[in-house]
């Protein structure tokens, strides 16, 4: 009988709750409806918040709620997890206010959202490019602040994973081999300019094994004509690899190549 009586307290105190909602939506007292958005967000019910304050932003502009308001909306995307609505929102504040209360905080978060929203390396990366570009304005505008120094970090990470993705590229190049076309030649390309774009990423290495690798491949596929030339290039990527990396964790697999590529010209015959 308790257990009843609690469930009949709690559906009415939702049905009540839900009525409420529903009256606030219809109402058109503008203040009232600003005053529930604010309820709203406090309570954690953003969603009702959104809705609110979408229908609002558009009024208040010009009035003394026009700043907290548009923030708000922002900040009730943002902690529902639609970072891609928070960024935007986000952005519309601090381009509508650049010298507003919340301007530094929009900027920021307008980068942060895109950061949480970044997908996999394997995927679309128009959100981390994004980030990336709030993240450097954020910084331009406020290097002094105490995010500056974490919006660098965010930047940072961000950009080792397009590094990575530029990996995958030139290695499924690889993979593809000589597969409707010469896919050795796109995987050093891709690696090369990877190599220029990220300077000091953490994957410096494996471009440059990835470049040996298609040096490697191509020369053993090719004929006996051109043997001698693109074996000559796997010596030259070999002196490379090792220049760079002397005591790298792809020295074995790279003099391996390196003494296959030495033997081969030794032995091809000379006109």
């Amino acid at each position: 009988m308790r257990i009843k009586t609690i469930c009949f307290l709690l559906l009415a105190l939702v049905l009540g709750s839900c009525n409420e909602y529903n009256k606030i939506l219809k109402s058109t007292d503008r203040d009232l409806k600003y005053t529930y958005a604010k309820k709203y967000f406090e309570e954690g019910k953003y969603n009702r918040s959104i809705a609110l304050l979408e229908e609002l932003v558009t009024f208040m502009k010009g009035t003394a709620q026009a700043e907290e308001s548009l923030y708000l909306l922002a900040q009730s995307h943002y902690n529902s997890k639609d970072y891609y609505s928070a960024t935007e929102v986000f952005s519309t504040y601090y381009n509508s206010y650049p010298k507003g209360e919340y301007a530094e905080s929009a900027l920021f978060y307008s980068a942060y959202g895109m950061y949480l929203d970044s997908p996999d390396a394997r995927l679309d990366q128009s959100k981390t490019y994004r980030a990336i570009s709030e993240f450097q304005r954020y910084i331009e505008r406020y290097p002094q602040t105490e995010r500056a120094e974490q919006a660098k970090n965010y930047m940072f990470e961000l950009q080792e994973k397009l590094a990575y993705k530029e990996l995958l590229s030139a290695q499924l190049y690889l993979d593809l081999g000589n597969y409707m076309g010469n896919n050795y030649e796109a995987a050093v390309v891709t690696a090369r300019e990877a190599i220029k774009m990220y300077p000091y990423s953490q994957y410096m290495e494996d471009y440059q094994i990835t470049i040996l690798r298609a040096r490697h491949e191509y020369a053993q596929r090719s004929t006996l004509q051109t043997q001698p030339e693109r074996y000559r290039m796997v010596i030259d990527e070999y002196f490379n690899y090792t220049n760079s990396f002397p005591e790298g964790k792809y020295r074995e697999e790279a003099e391996k190549y390196y003494k296959e590529a030495q033997k081969i010209i030794e032995n091809l015959p000379t006109n």
